[in-house]
């Protein structure tokens, strides 16, 4: 059993060192975190699960981003669970309970950078028509759509919040 709650200041650096275990040591050089550069993450979507001892299982978080013109959407990640919970379930959870908030506070889109078969599960598909800055592989880039319709028409580069 897991405890869900928002990431307070107090688990900032638990949390950074959770993302360091979990991704490769140059993974703020990827860039995706060249959009969260600057940008406070969206802190109502920023998670961790703590096990019933209070220890760190996982954490997501969340930033917001453009799309083309000017669309609204939430770039999903890091979502990170310790290597010793993995297999439980606790990603799914994670990403499930973040994108219901999501949809509650009234976003529509989420993208993100990975695998699809492990995201599709999720209801995320490939976005040909979205481009994440370089070097992204383009089969990697991948959205969930929060209501019907919501990539529809919805289409091109994706930039920092805030960022013409």
């Amino acid at each position: 059993m897991f405890h869900l709650s928002q990431e307070t200041e107090a688990d900032w650096w638990e949390v950074e060192a959770l993302y360091d275990l979990c991704f490769a040591p140059g993974r703020e050089a990827l860039s995706s975190y060249r959009l969260r550069d600057s940008v406070p993450r969206v802190a109502e979507l920023a998670l961790v699960a703590r096990d019933a001892d209070g220890i760190l299982a996982g954490a997501i978080r969340y930033w917001p981003v453009h799309v083309g013109a000017d669309h609204a959407a939430l770039l999903l990640g890091p979502v990170a669970v310790h290597p010793t919970r993995q297999g439980e379930g606790l990603g799914g959870f994670l990403i499930r309970e973040s994108v219901a908030r999501a949809k509650d506070l009234g976003w529509e889109r989420v993208i993100l950078v990975g695998d699809a078969p492990y995201y599709e599960r999720f209801g995320f598909q490939t976005l040909p028509q979205v481009t994440m800055p370089p070097p992204t592989n383009p089969a990697r880039v991948l959205g969930l759509a929060l209501r019907a319709g919501a990539w529809d028409g919805v289409g091109g580069a994706v930039r920092a919040w805030g960022k013409a």
